[in-house]
């Protein structure tokens, strides 16, 4: 199932997202919920929407936090000459980041070095505190798309990331929650970014979720052994190799494998 979070006649409103890939029988469109799913039981409406006809908005905006693991793929740690802890190395980043598909990531003036960082993640499903490994598939809610946009300059003159990877925008998530995968098949989904510059589309990053070094299960459990987990809360898996930079004008895309594509358009903060 994809549960999709949407603007319709100024109204927002959830569905569940229908497409020609299923052979449905209503290819390219929603089905109304009456409420949030993540917070209380739902229903369908009756009403259908084509998607042609409503506006996706972030999936999710958590209510409480988005957790963040940073050099979770041995590849990407290499490639700025950094080790891969041993533990996974996680930070927040304020929900006030997030944005959805096809709203703009603002490029901000304190910054002149900005990266799309391409990453699966996890969204909860349920309060959790202190989850085994094994229970870990129990307290998900779905899976989602993600760019951790990174203002690398600040990143590396501040000496912590919570300014270069905390600013309005640099959250994308979407286009939808998936909530039929299983924790194995997440866990080993392509994963890809490309950027469009003038016309041009540059291929950046190409990886699959198998190459994490900490695996899903591992950093529910982990987050979890610190922080009490809330329902919409997400968890952010890391990123592959090949990050690299974006600039005003660009349209930068983050795709994976049985989850969807979400893009973004960069503008200048004084655009």
């Amino acid at each position: 199932m994809r549960i999709a979070r949407f603007v319709h006649h100024d109204q927002i409103a959830y569905g569940t997202v229908e497409l020609d890939e299923d052979h449905g029988e209503h290819p390219g469109t929603v089905a109304v919920l009456n409420g949030d799913p993540l917070v209380t039981a739902v229903q369908y409406t009756g009403e259908r929407l084509l998607l042609d006809d409503v506006r996706l908005v972030a999936p999710v905006i958590p209510r409480s936090k988005i957790v963040a693991v940073g050099r979770n793929y041995r590849a990407h740690a290499a490639e700025f000459g950094n080790d891969v802890p041993a533990e996974p190395m996680c930070f927040y980043k304020p929900n006030t980041a997030v944005v959805g598909p096809g709203e703009p990531i603002i490029y901000p003036r304190q910054t002149s070095a900005v990266d799309h960082e391409a990453e699966l993640a996890v969204v909860i499903g349920r309060i959790c505190k202190d989850v085994p490994v094994e229970r870990v598939p129990e307290v998900i809610f779905g899976y989602t798309v993600a760019n951790d946009v990174s203002a690398r300059d600040l990143q590396n003159s501040d000496g912590q990331w919570g300014r270069a990877k905390g600013f309005d925008t640099f959250c994308p998530l979407g286009p939808w929650i998936v909530t039929h995968l299983s924790l194995e098949e997440a866990s080993d989904l392509g994963i890809r970014a490309t950027v469009t510059r003038g016309g041009q589309t540059i291929e950046r990053q190409e990886s699959t979720t198998a190459n994490m070094v900490h695996g899903i299960a591992e950093l529910v459990s982990f987050v979890s052994s610190f922080a009490t987990l809330l329902p919409g809360d997400v968890i952010l898996t890391g990123t592959p190799e090949g990050v690299g930079r974006i600039e005003p004008g660009d349209v930068v895309t983050v795709e994976i494998e049985s989850i969807g594509s979400l893009a973004n358009p960069v503008v200048a903060a004084d655009a």
